[in-house]
């Protein structure tokens, strides 16, 4: 017997995703929109970003889960670790460097 409380709420999840996926894409528009800045904050995995896209990864670690975040911060670093390998100018092209974590302080 399923009760009322069991239900699944299908529209509730789907807007929980959308929010998710709008944070999401501002944070990355912004990356792209600021890529000449110098970044100095560090996301999950190394990403590095610039301080004006801050209110934008605030927004986005919000509403997205924190396994969904870490997620789509690799799908961002692999697809730009391909376009730069893949990039015609001779600068820009090679592998991106992100800093290692290190595992002992001084």
């Amino acid at each position: 017997m399923v009760m009322a409380s069991d239900k699944i709420h299908y529209d509730v999840l789907a807007d929980a995703r959308n929010s998710c996926y709008k944070a999401r894409d501002s944070f990355y528009a912004c990356m792209e929109k600021e890529a000449s800045k110098k970044p100095t904050e560090i996301a999950t995995v190394g990403l590095l970003y610039p301080a004006e896209c801050k209110q934008f990864r605030d927004e986005f670690v919000k509403q997205c889960r924190p396994t969904w975040v870490k997620h789509f911060d690799r799908q961002y670093c692999a697809k730009k670790k391909v376009q730069r390998l893949l990039d015609n100018d001779e600068s820009r092209r090679g592998p991106i460097s992100l800093p290692q974590p290190y595992t002992f302080k001084p």
